[in-house]
């Protein structure tokens, strides 16, 4: 393997977009395959009624993959700057605010 693909694979970011994409078509595949198993509507009558299945199966699998691969990098990435070990209310407190009124 070249130190370029090398380095490439233990940097912490790559490796965290990986595994994450993974967890991506990991999702689509189920969901695909749950839609097969339930057939909602009629869906997999559909599909497999049709001359070339794998071509309506391919599109199903390839958008479900792009969104929910790309929604798992994404939610990776917004959660790298919390810290578990946080204590107290995030997004600030509200303070009632007492105000002097004075007559006239």
């Amino acid at each position: 393997m070249p130190p370029r693909q090398r380095r490439l694979l233990q940097s912490p970011l790559f490796r965290l977009l990986a595994i994450n994409l993974a967890l991506g078509l990991v999702m689509a595949v189920v969901l695909v395959g749950g839609l097969l198993v339930l057939d909602p509507w009629g869906l997999r009558h559909l599909i497999f009624a049709d001359h070339s299945p794998g071509v309506a199966i391919g599109l199903l699998l390839g958008s479900f993959f792009v969104t929910f691969g790309s929604t798992a990098m994404g939610t990776a990435i917004m959660a790298l700057g919390r810290s578990d070990d946080e204590d107290g209310p995030r997004g600030g407190t509200r303070v009632p605010a007492r105000v002097k009124v004075r007559g006239r």
